[in-house]
């Protein structure tokens, strides 16, 4: 699995606050064009501190993709940059879906806490974490993907730290990885 197809799409968490943050570059590139529509039973504003917080059965979508929780949470620091946390919803997970760039696949993904920061390009995944794209999945407490890097990590403690397992085989880290065909000649 590549961590750009399966993650990236999970950048799109920033569109919630309806703001022009880009959208991943695998992710659907028309969604960019859509507009965002919210449901929610309840948004505050704060201009002064520039937070947003949509509460209640949150329900964001823009074009394919669709972020499902019950509290978001979007802050805009000083120089324009965004981030957003989506926590709870069906089950206590957060979760979200978008069609994937050019093909005929949709990225998901859940946890209980989700984190982006668009200017780090650093999102996170806390707690009963499970991403997924085409046949390939992975699973665990705690996932990173940095799409600056292109670098991901999952592990099976929330704070982002692995822990000894000790043949308890719920602490362990999850993947299914689909082969990859060779382009033909």
């Amino acid at each position: 699995m590549t961590p750009r197809t399966a993650l990236k799409g999970l950048c799109a968490l920033h569109l919630l606050a309806a703001a022009a943050l880009p959208l991943p570059a695998l992710a659907e590139r028309a969604d960019r064009e859509k507009p965002v529509n919210l449901e929610a039973d309840k948004v505050t504003v704060d201009d002064r501190t520039r937070t947003h917080v949509f509460e209640g059965n949150v329900v964001f979508t823009q074009g394919t993709l669709t972020i499902k929780a019950n509290k978001v949470v979007v802050t805009q620091d000083a120089t324009g940059y965004q981030k957003g946390v989506a926590t709870g919803g069906e089950g206590g997970l957060a979760r979200f879906r978008q069609k994937r760039e050019g093909i005929n696949e949709w990225m998901e993904g859940e946890a209980e806490r989700i984190e982006h920061d668009a200017k780090t390009e650093i999102t996170r995944f806390f707690v009963r974490s499970h991403v997924k794209s085409g046949g390939d999945e992975v699973r665990g407490q705690y996932i990173e993907y940095n799409s600056l890097t292109e670098n991901y990590t999952v592990t099976n403690s929330s704070d982002a730290k692995s822990v000894p397992s000790a043949g308890d085989q719920s602490k362990r880290v999850r993947a299914i990885i689909q082969p990859k065909t060779a382009p033909k000649e």
